[in-house]
């Protein structure tokens, strides 16, 4: 296998706006409009991304007879201090589901559900 294990992530979700305002501020940082790279009706922000860093992308997606949750798929955001962003969770209309916690040498992870039913994990070496 060559590069990253996990070149692109998709997270689903039913209201767009809801998802955009809570990520934004869950992790501080501003998503991008894609277009549709096919004829499908599907909206589409893109996370920040450098393609020469280590590690994955991905996006908020909106797509009619794609529900949003209950999925098992759980993806890590990797951050400074993983209670930081923790902390945005719950006062963003998210939920806390696992504190921060020591994984051992490998650092810190917290999990979080976003509005939209979706559990997300965060990830911190410290």
């Amino acid at each position: 296998m060559q590069g990253n294990p996990i070149g692109w992530f998709e997270i689903y979700v039913d209201d767009m706006e809801r998802a955009k305002k809570f990520y934004q501020a869950l992790l501080d940082v501003t998503l991008e409009k894609l277009e549709s790279p096919t004829k499908m009706e599907i909206e589409m922000w893109a996370f920040p991304s450098n393609m020469e860093s280590y590690g994955a992308t991905g996006a908020l997606v909106k797509m009619d007879k794609v529900k949003a949750g209950g999925n098992s798929t759980l993806v890590y955001f990797s951050c400074d201090d993983c209670a930081v962003e923790e902390s945005r969770a719950a006062t963003n209309g998210g939920t806390v589901q696992v504190p921060k916690m020591a994984i051992g040498e490998h650092g810190f992870i917290s999990v979080v559900e976003d509005t939209e039913g979706n559990m997300i994990g965060l990830h911190s070496m410290k």
